[in-house]
């Protein structure tokens, strides 16, 4: 039997890398956005001179 919870067995396959910090990097293949944050999480981007990583992930919900 695998060893692990159910939960870091999820974790260990998304984990990308630990940072320098300690935290995990985890890689999400799906991004679901709502009409109420996303405004201020785009004008965040925009100001930062940012671009969305993968737009073919992203969908919104109302």
């Amino acid at each position: 039997m695998s060893r692990g919870t159910l939960y870091d067995k999820v974790w260990d396959r998304h984990k990308v890398t630990t940072l320098p910090n300690g935290q995990d990097q985890l890689f999400v293949g799906l991004h679901l956005i709502h009409e109420v944050t996303s405004p201020q999480a785009f004008g965040m981007l925009t100001e930062r001179g940012l671009d969305v990583a993968r737009p073919d992930l992203t969908h919104a919900t109302v």
